[in-house]
């Protein structure tokens, strides 16, 4: 049987602990979307990238950005043709990999979605539930929630360290996150409803919104990543 093209991309920034140690992050990629945009925002962070297609590169990442566009059983099938299913779940919930899950990477880290029949990673229990225009009550909302959009932070995150109480952020979905636990709930946005605008768990974190396509705060908040990630 003819082994899986690998799809994604690597990413190799060169960053400091206090100690001066280095740290490898590592971008995984779903074989679609603008690829390129998470690595150009780190090169503008004074990042040094480096595009690799080889899969070992991902067992020995210090830390993970996992992006992505599309259906949820579509990735979740093409992580598992690459291979890449054990690996990441074993970089994130064994060796404790500093690890941000953006749009459907984000999505990919849940229990299950209703967007599709495959299983989710279940990093953090919950699930994900598509908006209804009825959300909106007398004035029905637009699925997909499209645009751009105010994040409320609950406490004070590290991942928007340095923003404004309510930073915008560029968002293009229609299913939002339920999560088991509200500690796993990081950040709040309003379309219709109130839903979690991004997860954590320990060293796992995710954003629905698009990072690479918000400016100014998207920069800061992939800054703040890196920098909980040197720190890890």
């Amino acid at each position: 049987m003819k082994k899986a093209t690998p799809f994604w991309i690597s990413v190799t920034t060169i960053l400091h602990h206090k100690n001066g140690k280095r740290v490898k992050i590592v971008v995984v990629n779903t074989g679609v979307g603008n690829i390129r945009a998470i690595p150009n925002m780190l090169k503008r962070s004074g990042a040094s990238a480096e595009i690799s297609a080889d899969p070992d590169v991902v067992r020995t990442a210090e830390c993970l950005i996992f992006p992505g566009v599309g259906s949820f059983d579509a990735g979740i099938r093409r992580l598992r043709e690459a291979e890449l299913t054990e690996v990441l779940t074993h970089k994130a919930l064994v060796d404790h990999t500093p690890i941000l899950g953006i749009c459907l990477g984000m999505q990919i880290m849940a229990s299950s979605s209703e967007e599709g029949k495959e299983p989710g990673f279940g990093w953090v229990p919950g699930h994900f539930k598509r908006f209804c225009p009825e959300d909106g009550g007398a004035k029905p909302i637009r699925v997909p929630h499209m645009g751009w959009n105010l994040v409320h932070q609950i406490a004070a995150e590290p991942l928007y360290k340095g923003m404004e109480k309510e930073a915008r952020f560029y968002f293009n979905h229609s299913y939002y996150f339920i999560p088991k636990d509200e500690t796993f709930s990081c950040g709040i946005a309003e379309h219709g409803i109130l839903f979690a605008a991004g997860l954590k768990r320990e060293n796992i974190f995710g954003v629905q919104f698009h990072a690479e396509k918000s400016h100014r705060f998207g920069m800061k908040l992939l800054e703040n990543f890196l920098t909980l990630a040197s720190n890890a």
